[in-house]
This record gives C-alpha cells, sequence and structure tokens, in this order.
C-alpha cells in the first residue's frame, strides 16, 4: 500500500497542502521550513492507530497539545486535518483505493482535551464512516477517541489502520545506540532514534535476521573496505544484544569490535539498510546522509530505489545534500520542495515548477535545480560576523 496523496490543513507549518506522493518521495527546503513536520503527519497516524500506547489523546499530547500542533499561520478555522489517500498498486494506473481524513480541535472549556470534529473513510467513492454521528452527537466524551484506534469500529477499514500503524521513522543518532543498555525510557515500537535497533535485530528470527546481516556485510565490505565480516552476538552475562565487526589486523582474530566502537557513518549505514530490508511498510527516513562518505550518499538514491521496488513499500526521504539528489534516475515528481512564508510553508513537485522542471530535461540532476532555492538569502553574510 502506498500513500498517494497527502491533504494538511492547519497542521504545524502547514496552513495548506495538497500533493501526490511517489513510491520514492524526497522532501527538500531550508531549515526549519518543516520537513520534520512533514513527516511528524504520517507519524501522527500512526501514533494514534497503535494498538498498545497509542490513541489520539497521547499522540497529541507527547507533541505538547493542540496549540502546538495548530499551524500558527491558521486564520479563523481552529481545525486540524490530516487526509490520506491509500492505494494499492502503482500510482499512475491505480486509482486511491482508500481515503481517511482526520479533523480534531481543542474544547473551549473544562479538561480542554483535543477531540475530533471530524472522522471521515472513504473505500473508494463509498464514504464508509462520517462523524460525528448520531451516537457521538447523543455522547461527545465519544469524540475524543478516533475509530482508527478502537478495534471495536476499525473493522470496515483495518486495512487502513495496519497499514498506518506499521510504519516506521528513522532518524539514527549513533550516540543513542551506542549507549542504548544505560540510556532507558522508549520502547522498540517508538524508538525514532535507533536506540532500539540491536532490539529489533534481537527479535527477527533466525534466516531473516542472517539473510539480512549478510546483505549489511556485503554492502559494508564496499563502503568500509577494512571490514571483513559482521555478525550478531548476545553478551554472556547480561545477555544484551551487540552487533561485531571483524577489521583487517595484523594479528589475527584481533580486531574484533563491538558497536560502541564503530564510527558514526557504519553506524548509521547499518541503520539505514536494516531498515530497508526489515519489511514492506511506509518507510520515513530524516536525513539519511548524515556522517556517510559523499560517494556512498550518492549511490543512495539507486539503492533505495532498487530496495524499495523488490519490496514495494513507500520510502519517503528528507534530505539537504546534494549528493543525494545527483542521482539521474530521479524523477522531478519524486521531489517536493518546501518554501516558508509569513503565511505558512507551501509544497511544490519539482515536475510542477516550469522554470526547474526545463532544467532537469536539458540534464541537470534534482540536486542542482533544486537546493539553490533552499539556500538562505544573504548566505555570504554568514561568513563575516565576527
Amino acid at each position: 500500500m502506498f500513500v498517494s496523496r497527502i491533504i494538511l490543513q492547519n497542521w504545524r507549518n502547514f496552513r495548506a497542502v495538497n500533493v501526490p506522493l511517489r513510491e520514492r518521495q524526497f522532501i527538500v527546503g531550508p531549515n526549519a521550513a518543516g520537513k520534520s513536520n512533514f513527516l511528524d503527519a504520517f507519524r501522527f497516524l500512526r501514533d494514534v492507530a497503535k494498538p498498545e500506547g497509542g490513541g489520539i489523546q497521547k499522540a497529541v499530547k507527547d507533541r505538547g497539545g493542540v496549540s502546538k500542533l495548530r499551524s500558527l499561520a491558521a486564520r479563523r478555522d481552529p481545525e486540524i486535518s490530516i487526509e490520506m489517500h491509500i492505494s494499492e498498486g502503482e500510482h499512475d494506473i491505480s486509482p486511491s483505493n482508500w481515503r481517511y481524513r482526520l479533523e480534531l480541535r481543542q474544547e473551549s472549556r473544562g479538561y480542554r482535551q483535543p477531540y475530533i470534529s471530524s472522522e471521515k473513510v472513504w473505500n473508494g467513492s463509498e464514504l464508509i464512516i462520517d462523524r460525528p454521528n448520531a451516537e457521538d452527537r447523543g455522547d461527545p466524551v465519544r469524540l475524543t477517541q478516533t475509530y482508527l484506534e478502537q478495534v471495536n469500529e476499525n473493522a470496515p477499514f483495518r486495512d487502513i489502520v495496519r497499514f498506518l500503524e506499521s510504519a516506521t521513522y528513522l532518524h539514527l543518532v549513533p550516540q543513542l545506540l551506542r549507549h542504548s543498555d544505560v540510556i532507558q525510557g522508549r520502547t522498540i515500537e517508538s524508538d525514532p532514534f535507533g536506540q532500539g535497533l540491536l532490539e529489533r535485530v534481537a527479535k527477527t528470527t533466525g534466516r531473516s535476521q542472517r539473510a539480512r546481516l549478510s546483505k549489511i556485510e556485503a554492502a559494508l565490505k564496499i563502503a568500509v573496505p577494512q571490514l571483513q565480516q559482521l555478525r550478531f552476538e548476545r553478551d554472556d552475562e547480561t545477555g544484551r544484544p551487540h552487533l561485531s565487526a571483524l577489521y583487517s589486523h595484523w594479528r589475527p582474530n584481533a580486531g574484533w569490535q563491538r558497536e560502541d566502537q564503530f564510527s558514526d557513518g557504519t553506524l548509521r549505514l547499518i541503520g539505514l539498510l536494516w531498515s530497508l530490508l526489515e519489511g514492506d511498510s511506509l518507510l520515513l527516513l530524516e536525513e539519511p546522509e548524515l556522517s556517510l562518505n559523499a560517494a556512498i550518499v550518492a549511490r543512495l538514491g539507486p539503492l533505495i530505489y532498487r530496495m524499495q521496488r523488490q519490496r514495494r513499500r513507500q520510502v519517503i526521504v528528507s534530505t539537504h545534500s546534494m549528493d543525494l539528489l545527483s542521482d539521474p534516475g530521479i524523477d522531478g515528481r519524486e521531489v517536493l520542495l518546501l518554501e516558508p512564508s509569513s503565511e505558512g510553508t507551501s509544497v511544490t513537485v519539482l515536475s510542477d515548477i516550469t522554470d526547474l522542471s526545463r532544467l532537469m530535461q536539458a540534464g541537470l540532476s534534482a540536486g542542482e535545480v533544486v537546493l539553490p532555492r533552499t539556500q538562505p538569502r544573504q548566505l555570504e553574510l554568514l561568513s563575516s560576523i565576527e
């Protein structure tokens, strides 16, 4: 399944967004334009749909409340709205099979909880869920929960629930992975920074674990030439999971290192490759180029495309990297440009910007075309500060 279109209203940086999405999608824009907040719309619905520890109340609370979610550029309309169109085939030939729309606002008095002002689900052209309904109007407390999070109510659209709750977000922070034994407090399912990566490896069944690690080892041998072998193991005393790598060394078997000795780039590459191999759900990647050699970054676009196509999954990537966007195979429809203004951040498909589209048709890469548009004005003044 793929999100073929996203529509946002009054969501964080965005007053109004309505853009199509591809199976591989790159999100670019200047600092503070809202790239992370754009990805968070997907994470938000995932957190609402999660069967354990999820729900609308917790998802809003974890983000600081409705006031932190509502765009500062919003006018009179108080509703925050997220709508996703979900397809089950190639976007160019398949219509949206499902549409899910959630509108929420904050109570004006009392506990000031977030509540549902509208929740709608379409299967094809048929509207199958339309809230608030008669029961909601008779008992308004029902509007503090979505049908998305209620198993007794979401049976007619369970496919979308499973799709949304299985979405994965990764912005791996190497320090958290290195010290995962002393940093506590996150479940594997809600781990956006890679702290639970070793537990995810440990929970994978033997054959799948070995197959994935074998592919990662083959990639690391190319990217990290001195690396010879990668293996999973557990600490004999504590039972904690670890990754160990054998590096070239003049003494046989003296080059074994555990993940706390790996470089930032090696840890990031392992986390990225594992996430790409881990499943077929929606994958959200935040700046995967960090800590990686430019030559490796330049190959990530084709790598993501090939692995995404094999697993029939959607991958949405935020990036600042010219190298990542240098792949000539990147289509203008695969790039979304975020541009901030006093009226909120706009989101535009690169191929819809006539002058930039013509530059790509002339042979320039997506990075060469779009990244100059993301640079701050008067950037040259930065070096003159004393």
